[in-house]
């Protein structure tokens, strides 16, 4: 019992252990654009290792390939440097930018229509008894309504 269980333990470790060093083959490098992302972390720090390796050798010997990869995960946009907006974002900023201009047009036309015309103390009347009441004060004796030979309209804006 004992044997079945340890062979069947070190076909399970060779297995895992052949699996895990393929998956940083060459064809793991190419494209690595789109590649990257479907990495686990584990094979995107191995893939890292691998390629410092590599990069400590002469550099006229790198493949294009190689090259690429390099450049991609030295200054590729994942990580830290991935982008903040994605695509199809200012679509949704203009989307929600128009939306909230709609509704303020909205609120604005609802509060326009629940107001009367004109208040009470915009009509003739109202501003010409508001003239009288000032000079009774004598309010702003010395260039306003109450001076002497004021010529001007005082608070009388409607017509």
């Amino acid at each position: 019992m004992f044997r079945i269980v340890n062979r069947l333990n070190q076909i399970t470790l060779r297995n895992a252990s052949y699996r895990s060093a393929s998956t940083t083959s060459v064809s793991s490098i190419s494209n690595i654009e789109k590649q990257w992302k479907s990495f686990t972390t584990e094979e995107q720090q191995s893939l890292t290792k691998q390629i410092e390796e590599l990069q400590k050798q002469d550099w006229n010997k790198l493949s294009l390939e190689e090259k690429k990869t390099a450049y991609y995960i030295s200054f590729g946009p994942h990580g830290p440097r991935e982008p903040y907006l994605k695509p199809g974002h200012t679509n949704k900023l203009i989307a929600g930018i128009t939306g909230v201009v709609v509704i303020s047009f909205g609120l604005f036309y609802l509060a326009h229509r629940a107001v009367p015309d004109k208040p009470l103390s915009m009509n003739k009347e109202w501003q010409e008894a508001t003239n009288e009441k000032l000079r009774r004060q004598n309010a702003n004796p010395i260039t306003g309504i109450s001076s002497a030979g004021y010529k001007g309209k005082g608070y009388v804006q409607s017509e």
